[in-house]
């Protein structure tokens, strides 16, 4: 079976990106590949790289407070591509009133502070669509 392809992403203007590699070191050690794009990327940048790179899961981090729209544009440029079964997850310190809104916009799930990488990990390998 091949490994899990997962695209580590920092949209918006959110410059701090210490949670995000910890998160991509700790999915790479649990046997994933991952591909980090690094600070400021726009919605096109994120899927064009995940369209590129044939991940299986987005995973995008946000600090900045930007994620109601951000989060949902990622998933709105993946449906205009026809890559919609990719599966997308975020996190950082969104309110848990926002939370409901974003998974009915697509986002499979929103990882608060808090949350272990065991968590993350088993969701990812619970949730991927193969």
């Amino acid at each position: 079976m091949k490994p899990i392809r997962v695209l580590i992403a920092k949209p918006g203007l959110d410059g701090h990106d210490r949670g995000a590699k910890l998160i991509a070191r700790a999915l790479r050690d649990a046997g994933m590949e991952v591909i980090y794009t690094g600070l400021r990327q726009t919605p096109e940048q994120i899927v064009a790289a995940a369209v590129q790179e044939d991940v299986d899961v987005i995973g995008m981090s946000l600090l900045s407070g930007a994620h109601n729209y951000l989060f949902p544009r990622v998933v709105e440029l993946l449906k205009e591509q026809d890559a919609d079964d990719i599966l997308i997850v975020g996190g950082g310190v969104i309110p848990d009133d926002d939370i409901p809104a974003l998974k009915e916009a697509g986002i499979a799930e929103i990882f608060t502070p808090g949350t272990t990488t065991t968590q993350m990990i088993e969701f990812i390998k619970t949730n991927i669509k193969q």
